[in-house]
């Protein structure tokens, strides 16, 4: 069995706990709308096994609680684990932290706190989730009025997925919030 040590767990968090996380968000779809809680009790218990101060812990049960349309019972569980310093634990689940929980900020009324944590996301390090940032973020931006912000990060997001036209969206993307001449 594999163990990876992160530096915010005071033991080991190994692959087998990942391994069944995993195969639990797999089944996710399986349960019923009316089931949620029991969805969430799974989750629960696995998260139950790692210690209380988690940061990986905190993340999956905000996971389940916003899966369950509660990201008013998420915002707080992603707070404490990026608090916890889930970023240190898991740079991937850190970022998915971020936008996960702009979302939920969204979703609850405070969009421009969304926009505040996935500002600086738009330099970070690449990887497979920049469209999701920017997803997110022109969510966050339509929410607060900023459509054309919004828009502009949308299509630039797109832009390097069209078959053509790449060059031809990426400049419109970039014509509309840079000022006229």
């Amino acid at each position: 069995m594999t163990s990876v040590r992160s530096p915010c767990e005071s033991g080991a968090v190994d692959q087998d706990w990942e391994d069944r996380v995993n195969a639990a968000w797999a089944t996710f779809d399986d349960y019923a709308e009316e089931d949620a809680g029991q969805f969430r009790a799974v989750i629960d218990a696995l998260a139950g096994e790692l210690p209380p101060d988690s940061p990986l812990g905190a993340f999956e049960r905000a996971c389940a609680w916003d899966s369950t349309g509660h990201s008013d019972k998420a915002v707080p569980l992603y707070r404490a684990a990026l608090a916890a310093g889930l970023s240190e634990a898991s740079g991937y689940k850190g970022r998915r932290a971020k936008i996960q929980l702009s979302s939920s900020l969204r979703n609850t009324g405070h969009p421009e706190e969304g926009v505040a944590l996935l500002s600086p996301e738009l330099v970070a390090p690449s990887d497979e989730l920049d469209d999701a940032v920017r997803a997110c973020l022109a969510l966050c931006l339509s929410s607060l009025g900023r459509d054309r912000e919004g828009l502009s990060l949308v299509l630039g997001a797109l832009a390097p997925h069209l078959p053509r036209y790449q060059r031809s969206m990426a400049d419109y993307a970039r014509a509309l919030v840079e000022p006229a001449d």
